[in-house]
């Protein structure tokens, strides 16, 4: 699976961008606040339908435009595809594939998948457990239809019981309404922990040897799936937190309120390691990730490193850009010195300048 071209019109400081990409490893480099990361930002829109960096669409927009567009052309199982996303102020999102136009925007996980890793991913460990979450939603949504179909009903019911448990401050008559919504949001909720269960599952056995290996065999990783509420009792710890939810006008219990925890060995890594350790264990986490992709869709994902080459020691590097071979990489930075040092590599060379890209010859 690779990027073969990226088009940009009126989408944040690009007024128009064409960008041809080689399907190995491809930089752009530039001082900051040029405009690097808008051009992985827009791949990252194409995969999962939102942005890494903001929830409002609105803000992808040129501010001297009202609306922008994103065009992608993908190679996948030897075949082009094309993927349009039209962006509005005030408006829904636009999405098509291969010139149709798809009606809900969780049709486009799936069809082409990325894995992304910036500064921000860095700390994943030590933030708090929302981010944590987003992680696991987020690859099991480009991985899993299913999982799609139960985040997102999940999400509606807690939203509609969460207007409930207003609205019953001021109708209590509206409390017996609670068991109809208790029933369907267990029912979606276990079908969550089930799947995430299964996925922490799997990531663990993929990342332990990568973590192994990283740490020169010093440390053992374990990633525990902290789960609010086991799947069985749901229903039930819903009914006895009800007076609870009532009170405070909000859903104490489900898989909304989930975390995940790393150890090595019985130290809480988030609570008792060095910052070096959680961003190692954030490094085995993507590369791992990687894995899992390329192990589920029989394909290897596109990769996106967002300036995180200078958040990382020489020997994280090294083992970083050792693991890019028979993966399509972008990568932004504000200088080339980690790849000449490194002996990387580099297929195609992009400067960024005030929202535009240049593309520079690569020194053999």
């Amino acid at each position: 699976m690779i990027v073969k071209r990226i088009e940009l019109n009126h989408f944040r400081n690009y007024e128009l961008l064409k960008l041809d990409l080689d399907e190995k490893t491809n930089i752009l480099y530039g001082n900051n606040a040029q405009g690097k990361t808008n051009v992985l930002e827009s791949v990252y829109v194409c995969s999962t339908t939102k942005s890494h960096r903001t929830n409002r669409d609105a803000e992808l927009i040129n501010l001297d435009s009202d609306e922008a567009h994103i065009k992608l052309l993908i190679e996948k199982n030897q075949r082009e595809h094309r993927i349009d996303i039209h962006l509005r102020r005030n408006k829904t999102k636009g999405i098509a594939i291969n010139g149709i136009p798809i009606k809900k925007a969780s049709e486009l996980f799936g069809v082409f998948n990325v894995v992304i890793f910036s500064p921000e991913d860095l700390d994943i460990i030590k933030k708090g457990p929302a981010e944590r979450r987003k992680f696991m939603d987020m690859e099991l949504c480009q991985l899993d239809k299913i999982y799609v179909y139960n985040l997102t009903n999940y999400n509606r019911i807690i939203a509609q019981r969460n207007k409930l448990l207003k609205d019953i401050y001021f109708q209590p008559e509206l409390k017996q309404t609670l068991e109809v919504w208790d029933s369907q949001l267990a029912e979606y909720g276990a079908k969550i922990i089930e799947r995430r269960s299964k996925f922490i599952q799997e990531i663990n056995q993929i990342m332990k040897p990568i973590h192994k290996k990283l740490t020169g065999g010093v440390e053992d990783i374990d990633i525990i799936y902290y789960k609010n509420c086991n799947k069985e009792d749901l229903l039930k710890k819903l009914e006895e937190n009800r007076e609870k939810d009532i009170r405070y006008k909000a859903t104490s219990v489900g898989p909304h309120k989930d975390d995940i925890l790393f150890f090595n060995g019985d130290k809480n890594i988030r609570v008792y390691g060095s910052q070096g350790q959680q961003r190692t264990i954030a490094l085995s986490l993507k590369l791992a990730e990687i894995e899992l992709v390329k192990m589920i869709i029989n394909d290897m994902p596109v990769l996106l490193l967002d300036d995180v080459l200078s958040e990382l020691d020489s020997d994280r590097q090294n083992h970083l850009l050792k693991n890019l071979d028979n993966i399509q990489t972008i990568i932004t930075c504000t200088g080339l010195d980690e790849f000449i040092e490194n002996r990387f590599q580099i297929n195609k060379i992009f400067k960024v300048v005030k929202g535009s890209v240049q593309e520079k010859n690569v020194e053999k």
